[in-house]
């Protein structure tokens, strides 16, 4: 998935390499509000030659990974930054590029003009990066004393070595002398494959390994602005929360009809009870569109459409794609929707419009068996629904010989902006939320 961005960028660049043969790449903006993002990974080589259409490389952004495309022919000349760089501002130089045919003897010299220590990307740790790396003595180390084959590949005392961010944290965590790693990344630069390649060289002499007794992870751009986003939400907005518990009874009963009739056809076509929770917020916010609202300020938006962000868990962090206008969709198309969402978004592959944006908030955490919690709410919105499990619970049945019977519940907590939404609104909103999953024929009319 290539932004369209990033195809502005290839074309200017295009235009600038016929003017001056060889011409700076600079990181491009993936979206209006990035300001820096990492380099996931150079799909090209220094020296390949690239066609419009070819991935040049991959971005990191604070919410997905984003392909960047060649809108033309060219050449990749010299590469700047180096995969899994963090933290590169928008608009520094990556690499050099220029058209084929063109002499590249110069792309080395650009390349390092371009690298000013003043505009270095930081490490995964948000530190600069260390003029001077510590280098190792080879003529200490009985290994390589025992090993004349593996001291060609010793650095003389004082020399750099030069290593990506990620090779080094792994060299760290498993006791792996850089001095000793073959680099095959540009100009002999160590990556991440050199270092988890590495087999020490077998010797009776040779230390054990220490063992870490822990693991320091990165901080990804996405935690980063979640981490951000959640303590501001939670300092500056005003949360207040209300709880209903809902009979699940005839919700689960239409549901194995609909599979059962959606299995003969398409056996992979399955309707969720989330599914059926989208449908029901969106009904609830057509009937109290209060809650369909957005604290801007000056203004307080209401809106005509219930376009719900469902949050999903991914390797790197919460995001939350966006089924858009759900209360015009049934059920299936809901499904079919959330489920490509989702997969995109764990993927890392969500295109901008896919997750900004969005008027009401779904996290829903029942398929790992919590019964209840409150969730954060993401700004500009002003309610999110946090959802639990639904459990077999005795319920009061006078009609019944026993007086009591048994139903499945689910537990639903509505957490608002007290701002925009007052007390008596989000409980009308509940209300109306739960009617409908009480009665699911209703919103089938």
């Amino acid at each position: 998935m290539a932004f369209s961005l990033a195809r502005i960028a290839a074309r200017s660049l295009h235009t600038s390499c016929r003017r001056h043969a060889l011409s700076k790449f600079a990181m491009p903006a993936m979206s209006p509000t990035m300001t820096e993002g990492g380099i996931a990974a150079w799909k090209k080589k220094e020296g390949d030659t690239f066609s419009a259409g070819d991935v040049l490389l991959e971005i990191e952004t604070d919410k997905a990974t984003i392909d960047v495309e060649a809108q033309d022919d060219g050449v990749l000349a010299k590469i700047i930054i180096a995969d899994g760089t963090k933290n590169v501002s928008v608009g520094s130089p990556i690499a050099i590029v220029a058209e084929e045919g063109d002499d590249l003897s110069d792309a080395a010299r650009m390349a390092s003009e371009a690298a000013e220590p003043s505009s270095k990307p930081t490490t995964h740790q948000g530190e600069p990066e260390p003029s001077t790396p510590p280098t190792s003595d080879a003529s200490k180390d009985p290994v390589s004393q025992s090993q004349p084959q593996e001291a060609k590949l010793e650095l003389a005392k004082g020399d750099r070595i030069f290593a990506s961010p990620i090779a080094k944290k792994i060299a760290l965590e498993r006791g792996i002398p850089l001095s000793k790693v073959q680099g095959t990344g540009p100009e002999g630069r160590i990556i991440r494959e050199d270092v988890e390649k590495y087999q020490p060289p077998v010797s009776a002499a040779a230390p054990a390994t220490p063992t870490a007794e822990y693991v320091d992870i990165p901080i990804s751009n996405m935690r980063k602005v979640i981490g951000t986003r959640l303590t501001q939400s939670k300092q500056e907005l005003p949360h207040y929360y209300l709880t209903v518990e809902i009979n699940m009874d005839k919700v689960l009963k239409l549901r194995e009809v609909f599979n059962k009739t959606l299995g003969e056809k398409d056996k992979s076509a399955k309707l969720s009870v989330n599914d059926f929770i989208l449908k029901a917020v969106a009904c609830a916010l057509a009937d109290v569109p209060e809650a369909n609202s957005a604290w801007l300020g000056e203004v307080i938006r209401q809106y005509n459409k219930a376009d719900i962000s469902v949050a999903v868990a991914t390797p790197t962090g919460l995001i939350t794609p966006i089924v858009m206008d759900v209360g015009s969709k049934g059920l299936a198309t809901i499904s079919t929707e959330t489920k490509a969402l989702a997969k995109k978004a764990r993927d890392g592959k969500l295109a901008p419009q896919e997750y900004q944006g969005g008027t009401f908030t779904v996290s829903n955490l029942g398929m790992f068996d919590i019964d209840h919690f409150t969730a954060i709410i993401n700004p500009p919105q002003s309610c999110i629904l946090a959802v639990g499990s639904t459990k077999p619970a005795i319920v009061p049945a006078p009609e019944e010989e026993r007086g009591f019977k048994t139903v499945n519940v689910m537990r639903v907590t509505l957490s608002s902006d007290h701002r925009v939404v007052d007390g008596a609104v989000g409980a009308r909103w509940m209300a109306a939320f739960k009617g409908y999953l009480e009665n699911p024929l209703t919103f089938m009319l």
